[in-house]
């Protein structure tokens, strides 16, 4: 480490690479939390909507840098690389933390051409709609002719010294060892983004009946919504009235497997789910709620889930990697095969008749979110992998330079 580098006005640097501050602000804050607490001087590339001033407010600078996360225009593509050059010019980190599929493409492009000395961190977070089926198990022409393009493209960038490679879960780490993504000793595993158990606290259950079973995220296709409300008209059908299924969240009109309004308007007049948007207390979601739910075909690692093992609710959720790293079945919640409605109904049922099974469950994973998900134990996972990757740096002569 220069001595440039370790003098208390020149602190290293950390440059985040993110899609949206949403996302920044519901994911990544444990992460730069510890980041600033080993004194790095941290900053997030992201599109700002609403979230600006409290990433800034934490001690983050941020650069607004707008990106179409699931468009296909080279020209946009390309503004969004030079738009990430400029802002490694402008900042010069030590260190780049790409997370997810375009943020790791062109995060990586522009270190390459802008920052060659700088170490660079793409974390998967799942695998996105690439490389995930349909509701049958498919993947499109489309998906394999894409998913195809980035793997090679990823290959390639992922080869060399400086760049690591962070996952989730177990699955996501043997499909990029399988495929040749990154080299082995640069290939990391850290079980999701760590949640705040204070900000997340174990709650009793609410008085039943009814027995609220919740589903928390974005109202997307591939996190099993449709599912979701299929299981729910069986459950209708069958006359549980004594159940209740509720969503919460707003479709994602960025992603191309969106729930349309439309279809959760039709299913709420239908009286198969309650459904009222967004809210910023999700902790008062789990606390009202009795299940959570995610019938998701493929996850990095669950923040929904997270927090509802933390607030201490047993968990339902699909066989699928991700939940089933955190879903220990029958011990946390049950797994149900994926893209299984009737499976789904049934185990809604089965724990909605159970309340002493759904309270052992309950204490269970409040126990596996403390000892193995919290934001301390994640924290500090991150700062020892930060701390490796910026020891075996040097800074460029001029911050920022190639």
């Amino acid at each position: 480490m220069s001595a440039l580098a370790e003098t208390p006005a020149n602190p290293r640097r950390l440059l985040y690479v993110v899609t949206e501050d949403w996302a920044f602000i519901r994911h990544r804050l444990p992460m730069a939390r510890a980041a600033l607490a080993m004194g790095l001087k941290v900053a997030v590339a992201t599109r700002v909507s609403q979230h600006g001033d409290a990433i800034r407010a934490l001690g983050i600078d941020v650069f607004d840098v707008p990106v179409d996360r699931a468009g296909l225009s080279p020209i946009r593509d390309l503004c969004y690389l030079a738009r990430l050059r400029r802002v490694i010019r402008a900042f010069g980190p030590d260190l780049i933390h790409n997370v997810a599929a375009k943020p790791i493409l062109y995060g990586t492009m522009a270190a390459r051409l802008s920052a060659r000395r700088a170490a660079v961190l793409n974390a998967f977070t799942g695998l996105g709609i690439l490389f995930t089926g349909d509701g049958t198990g498919r993947r499109s022409l489309k998906g394999r002719v894409l998913g195809g393009i980035l793997l090679g493209l990823l290959r390639h960038l992922c080869s060399g010294e400086r760049v690591h490679m962070l996952v989730q879960n177990k699955d996501d780490l043997s499909f990029l060892a399988g495929r040749r993504i990154g080299n082995p000793v640069r290939r990391h595993l850290i079980p999701g983004s760590g949640v705040d158990l204070q900000s997340f606290p174990a709650t009793p259950p609410p008085p039943e009946p009814p027995v609220r079973a919740v589903l928390v995220g974005r109202l997307l296709k591939t996190k099993g919504v449709v599912e979701f409300a299929t299981a729910a008209r069986l459950l209708k059908q069958r006359g549980r009235k004594d159940i209740e299924m509720v969503l919460v969240g707003a479709p994602d009109p960025g992603n191309p497997t969106t729930v349309s309004e439309n279809d959760l308007d039709t299913w709420v007049r239908e009286g198969l789910i309650e459904w009222s948007g967004e809210t910023t207390d999700i902790a008062g979601v789990w606390a009202g709620a009795h299940l959570a739910v995610l019938p998701s075909y493929r996850e990095g690692m669950p923040k929904s889930l997270l927090e509802a093992a933390a607030a201490g609710r047993a968990m339902i959720a699909t066989d699928v990697p991700g939940c089933r790293d955190l879903v220990r079945d029958g011990e946390t919640g049950m797994l149900v095969p994926p893209f299984d409605a009737e499976a789904l109904a049934r185990a809604i049922e089965k724990l909605a008749d159970a309340p002493d099974l759904r309270n052992k469950m309950a204490a269970a994973a409040r126990r596996d979110a403390e000892t193995t998900h919290g934001a301390e134990p994640v924290g500090r996972a991150v700062a020892v992998l930060y701390g490796q990757m910026l020891k075996a740096t040097t800074l460029s002569p001029g911050r920022g330079e190639a």
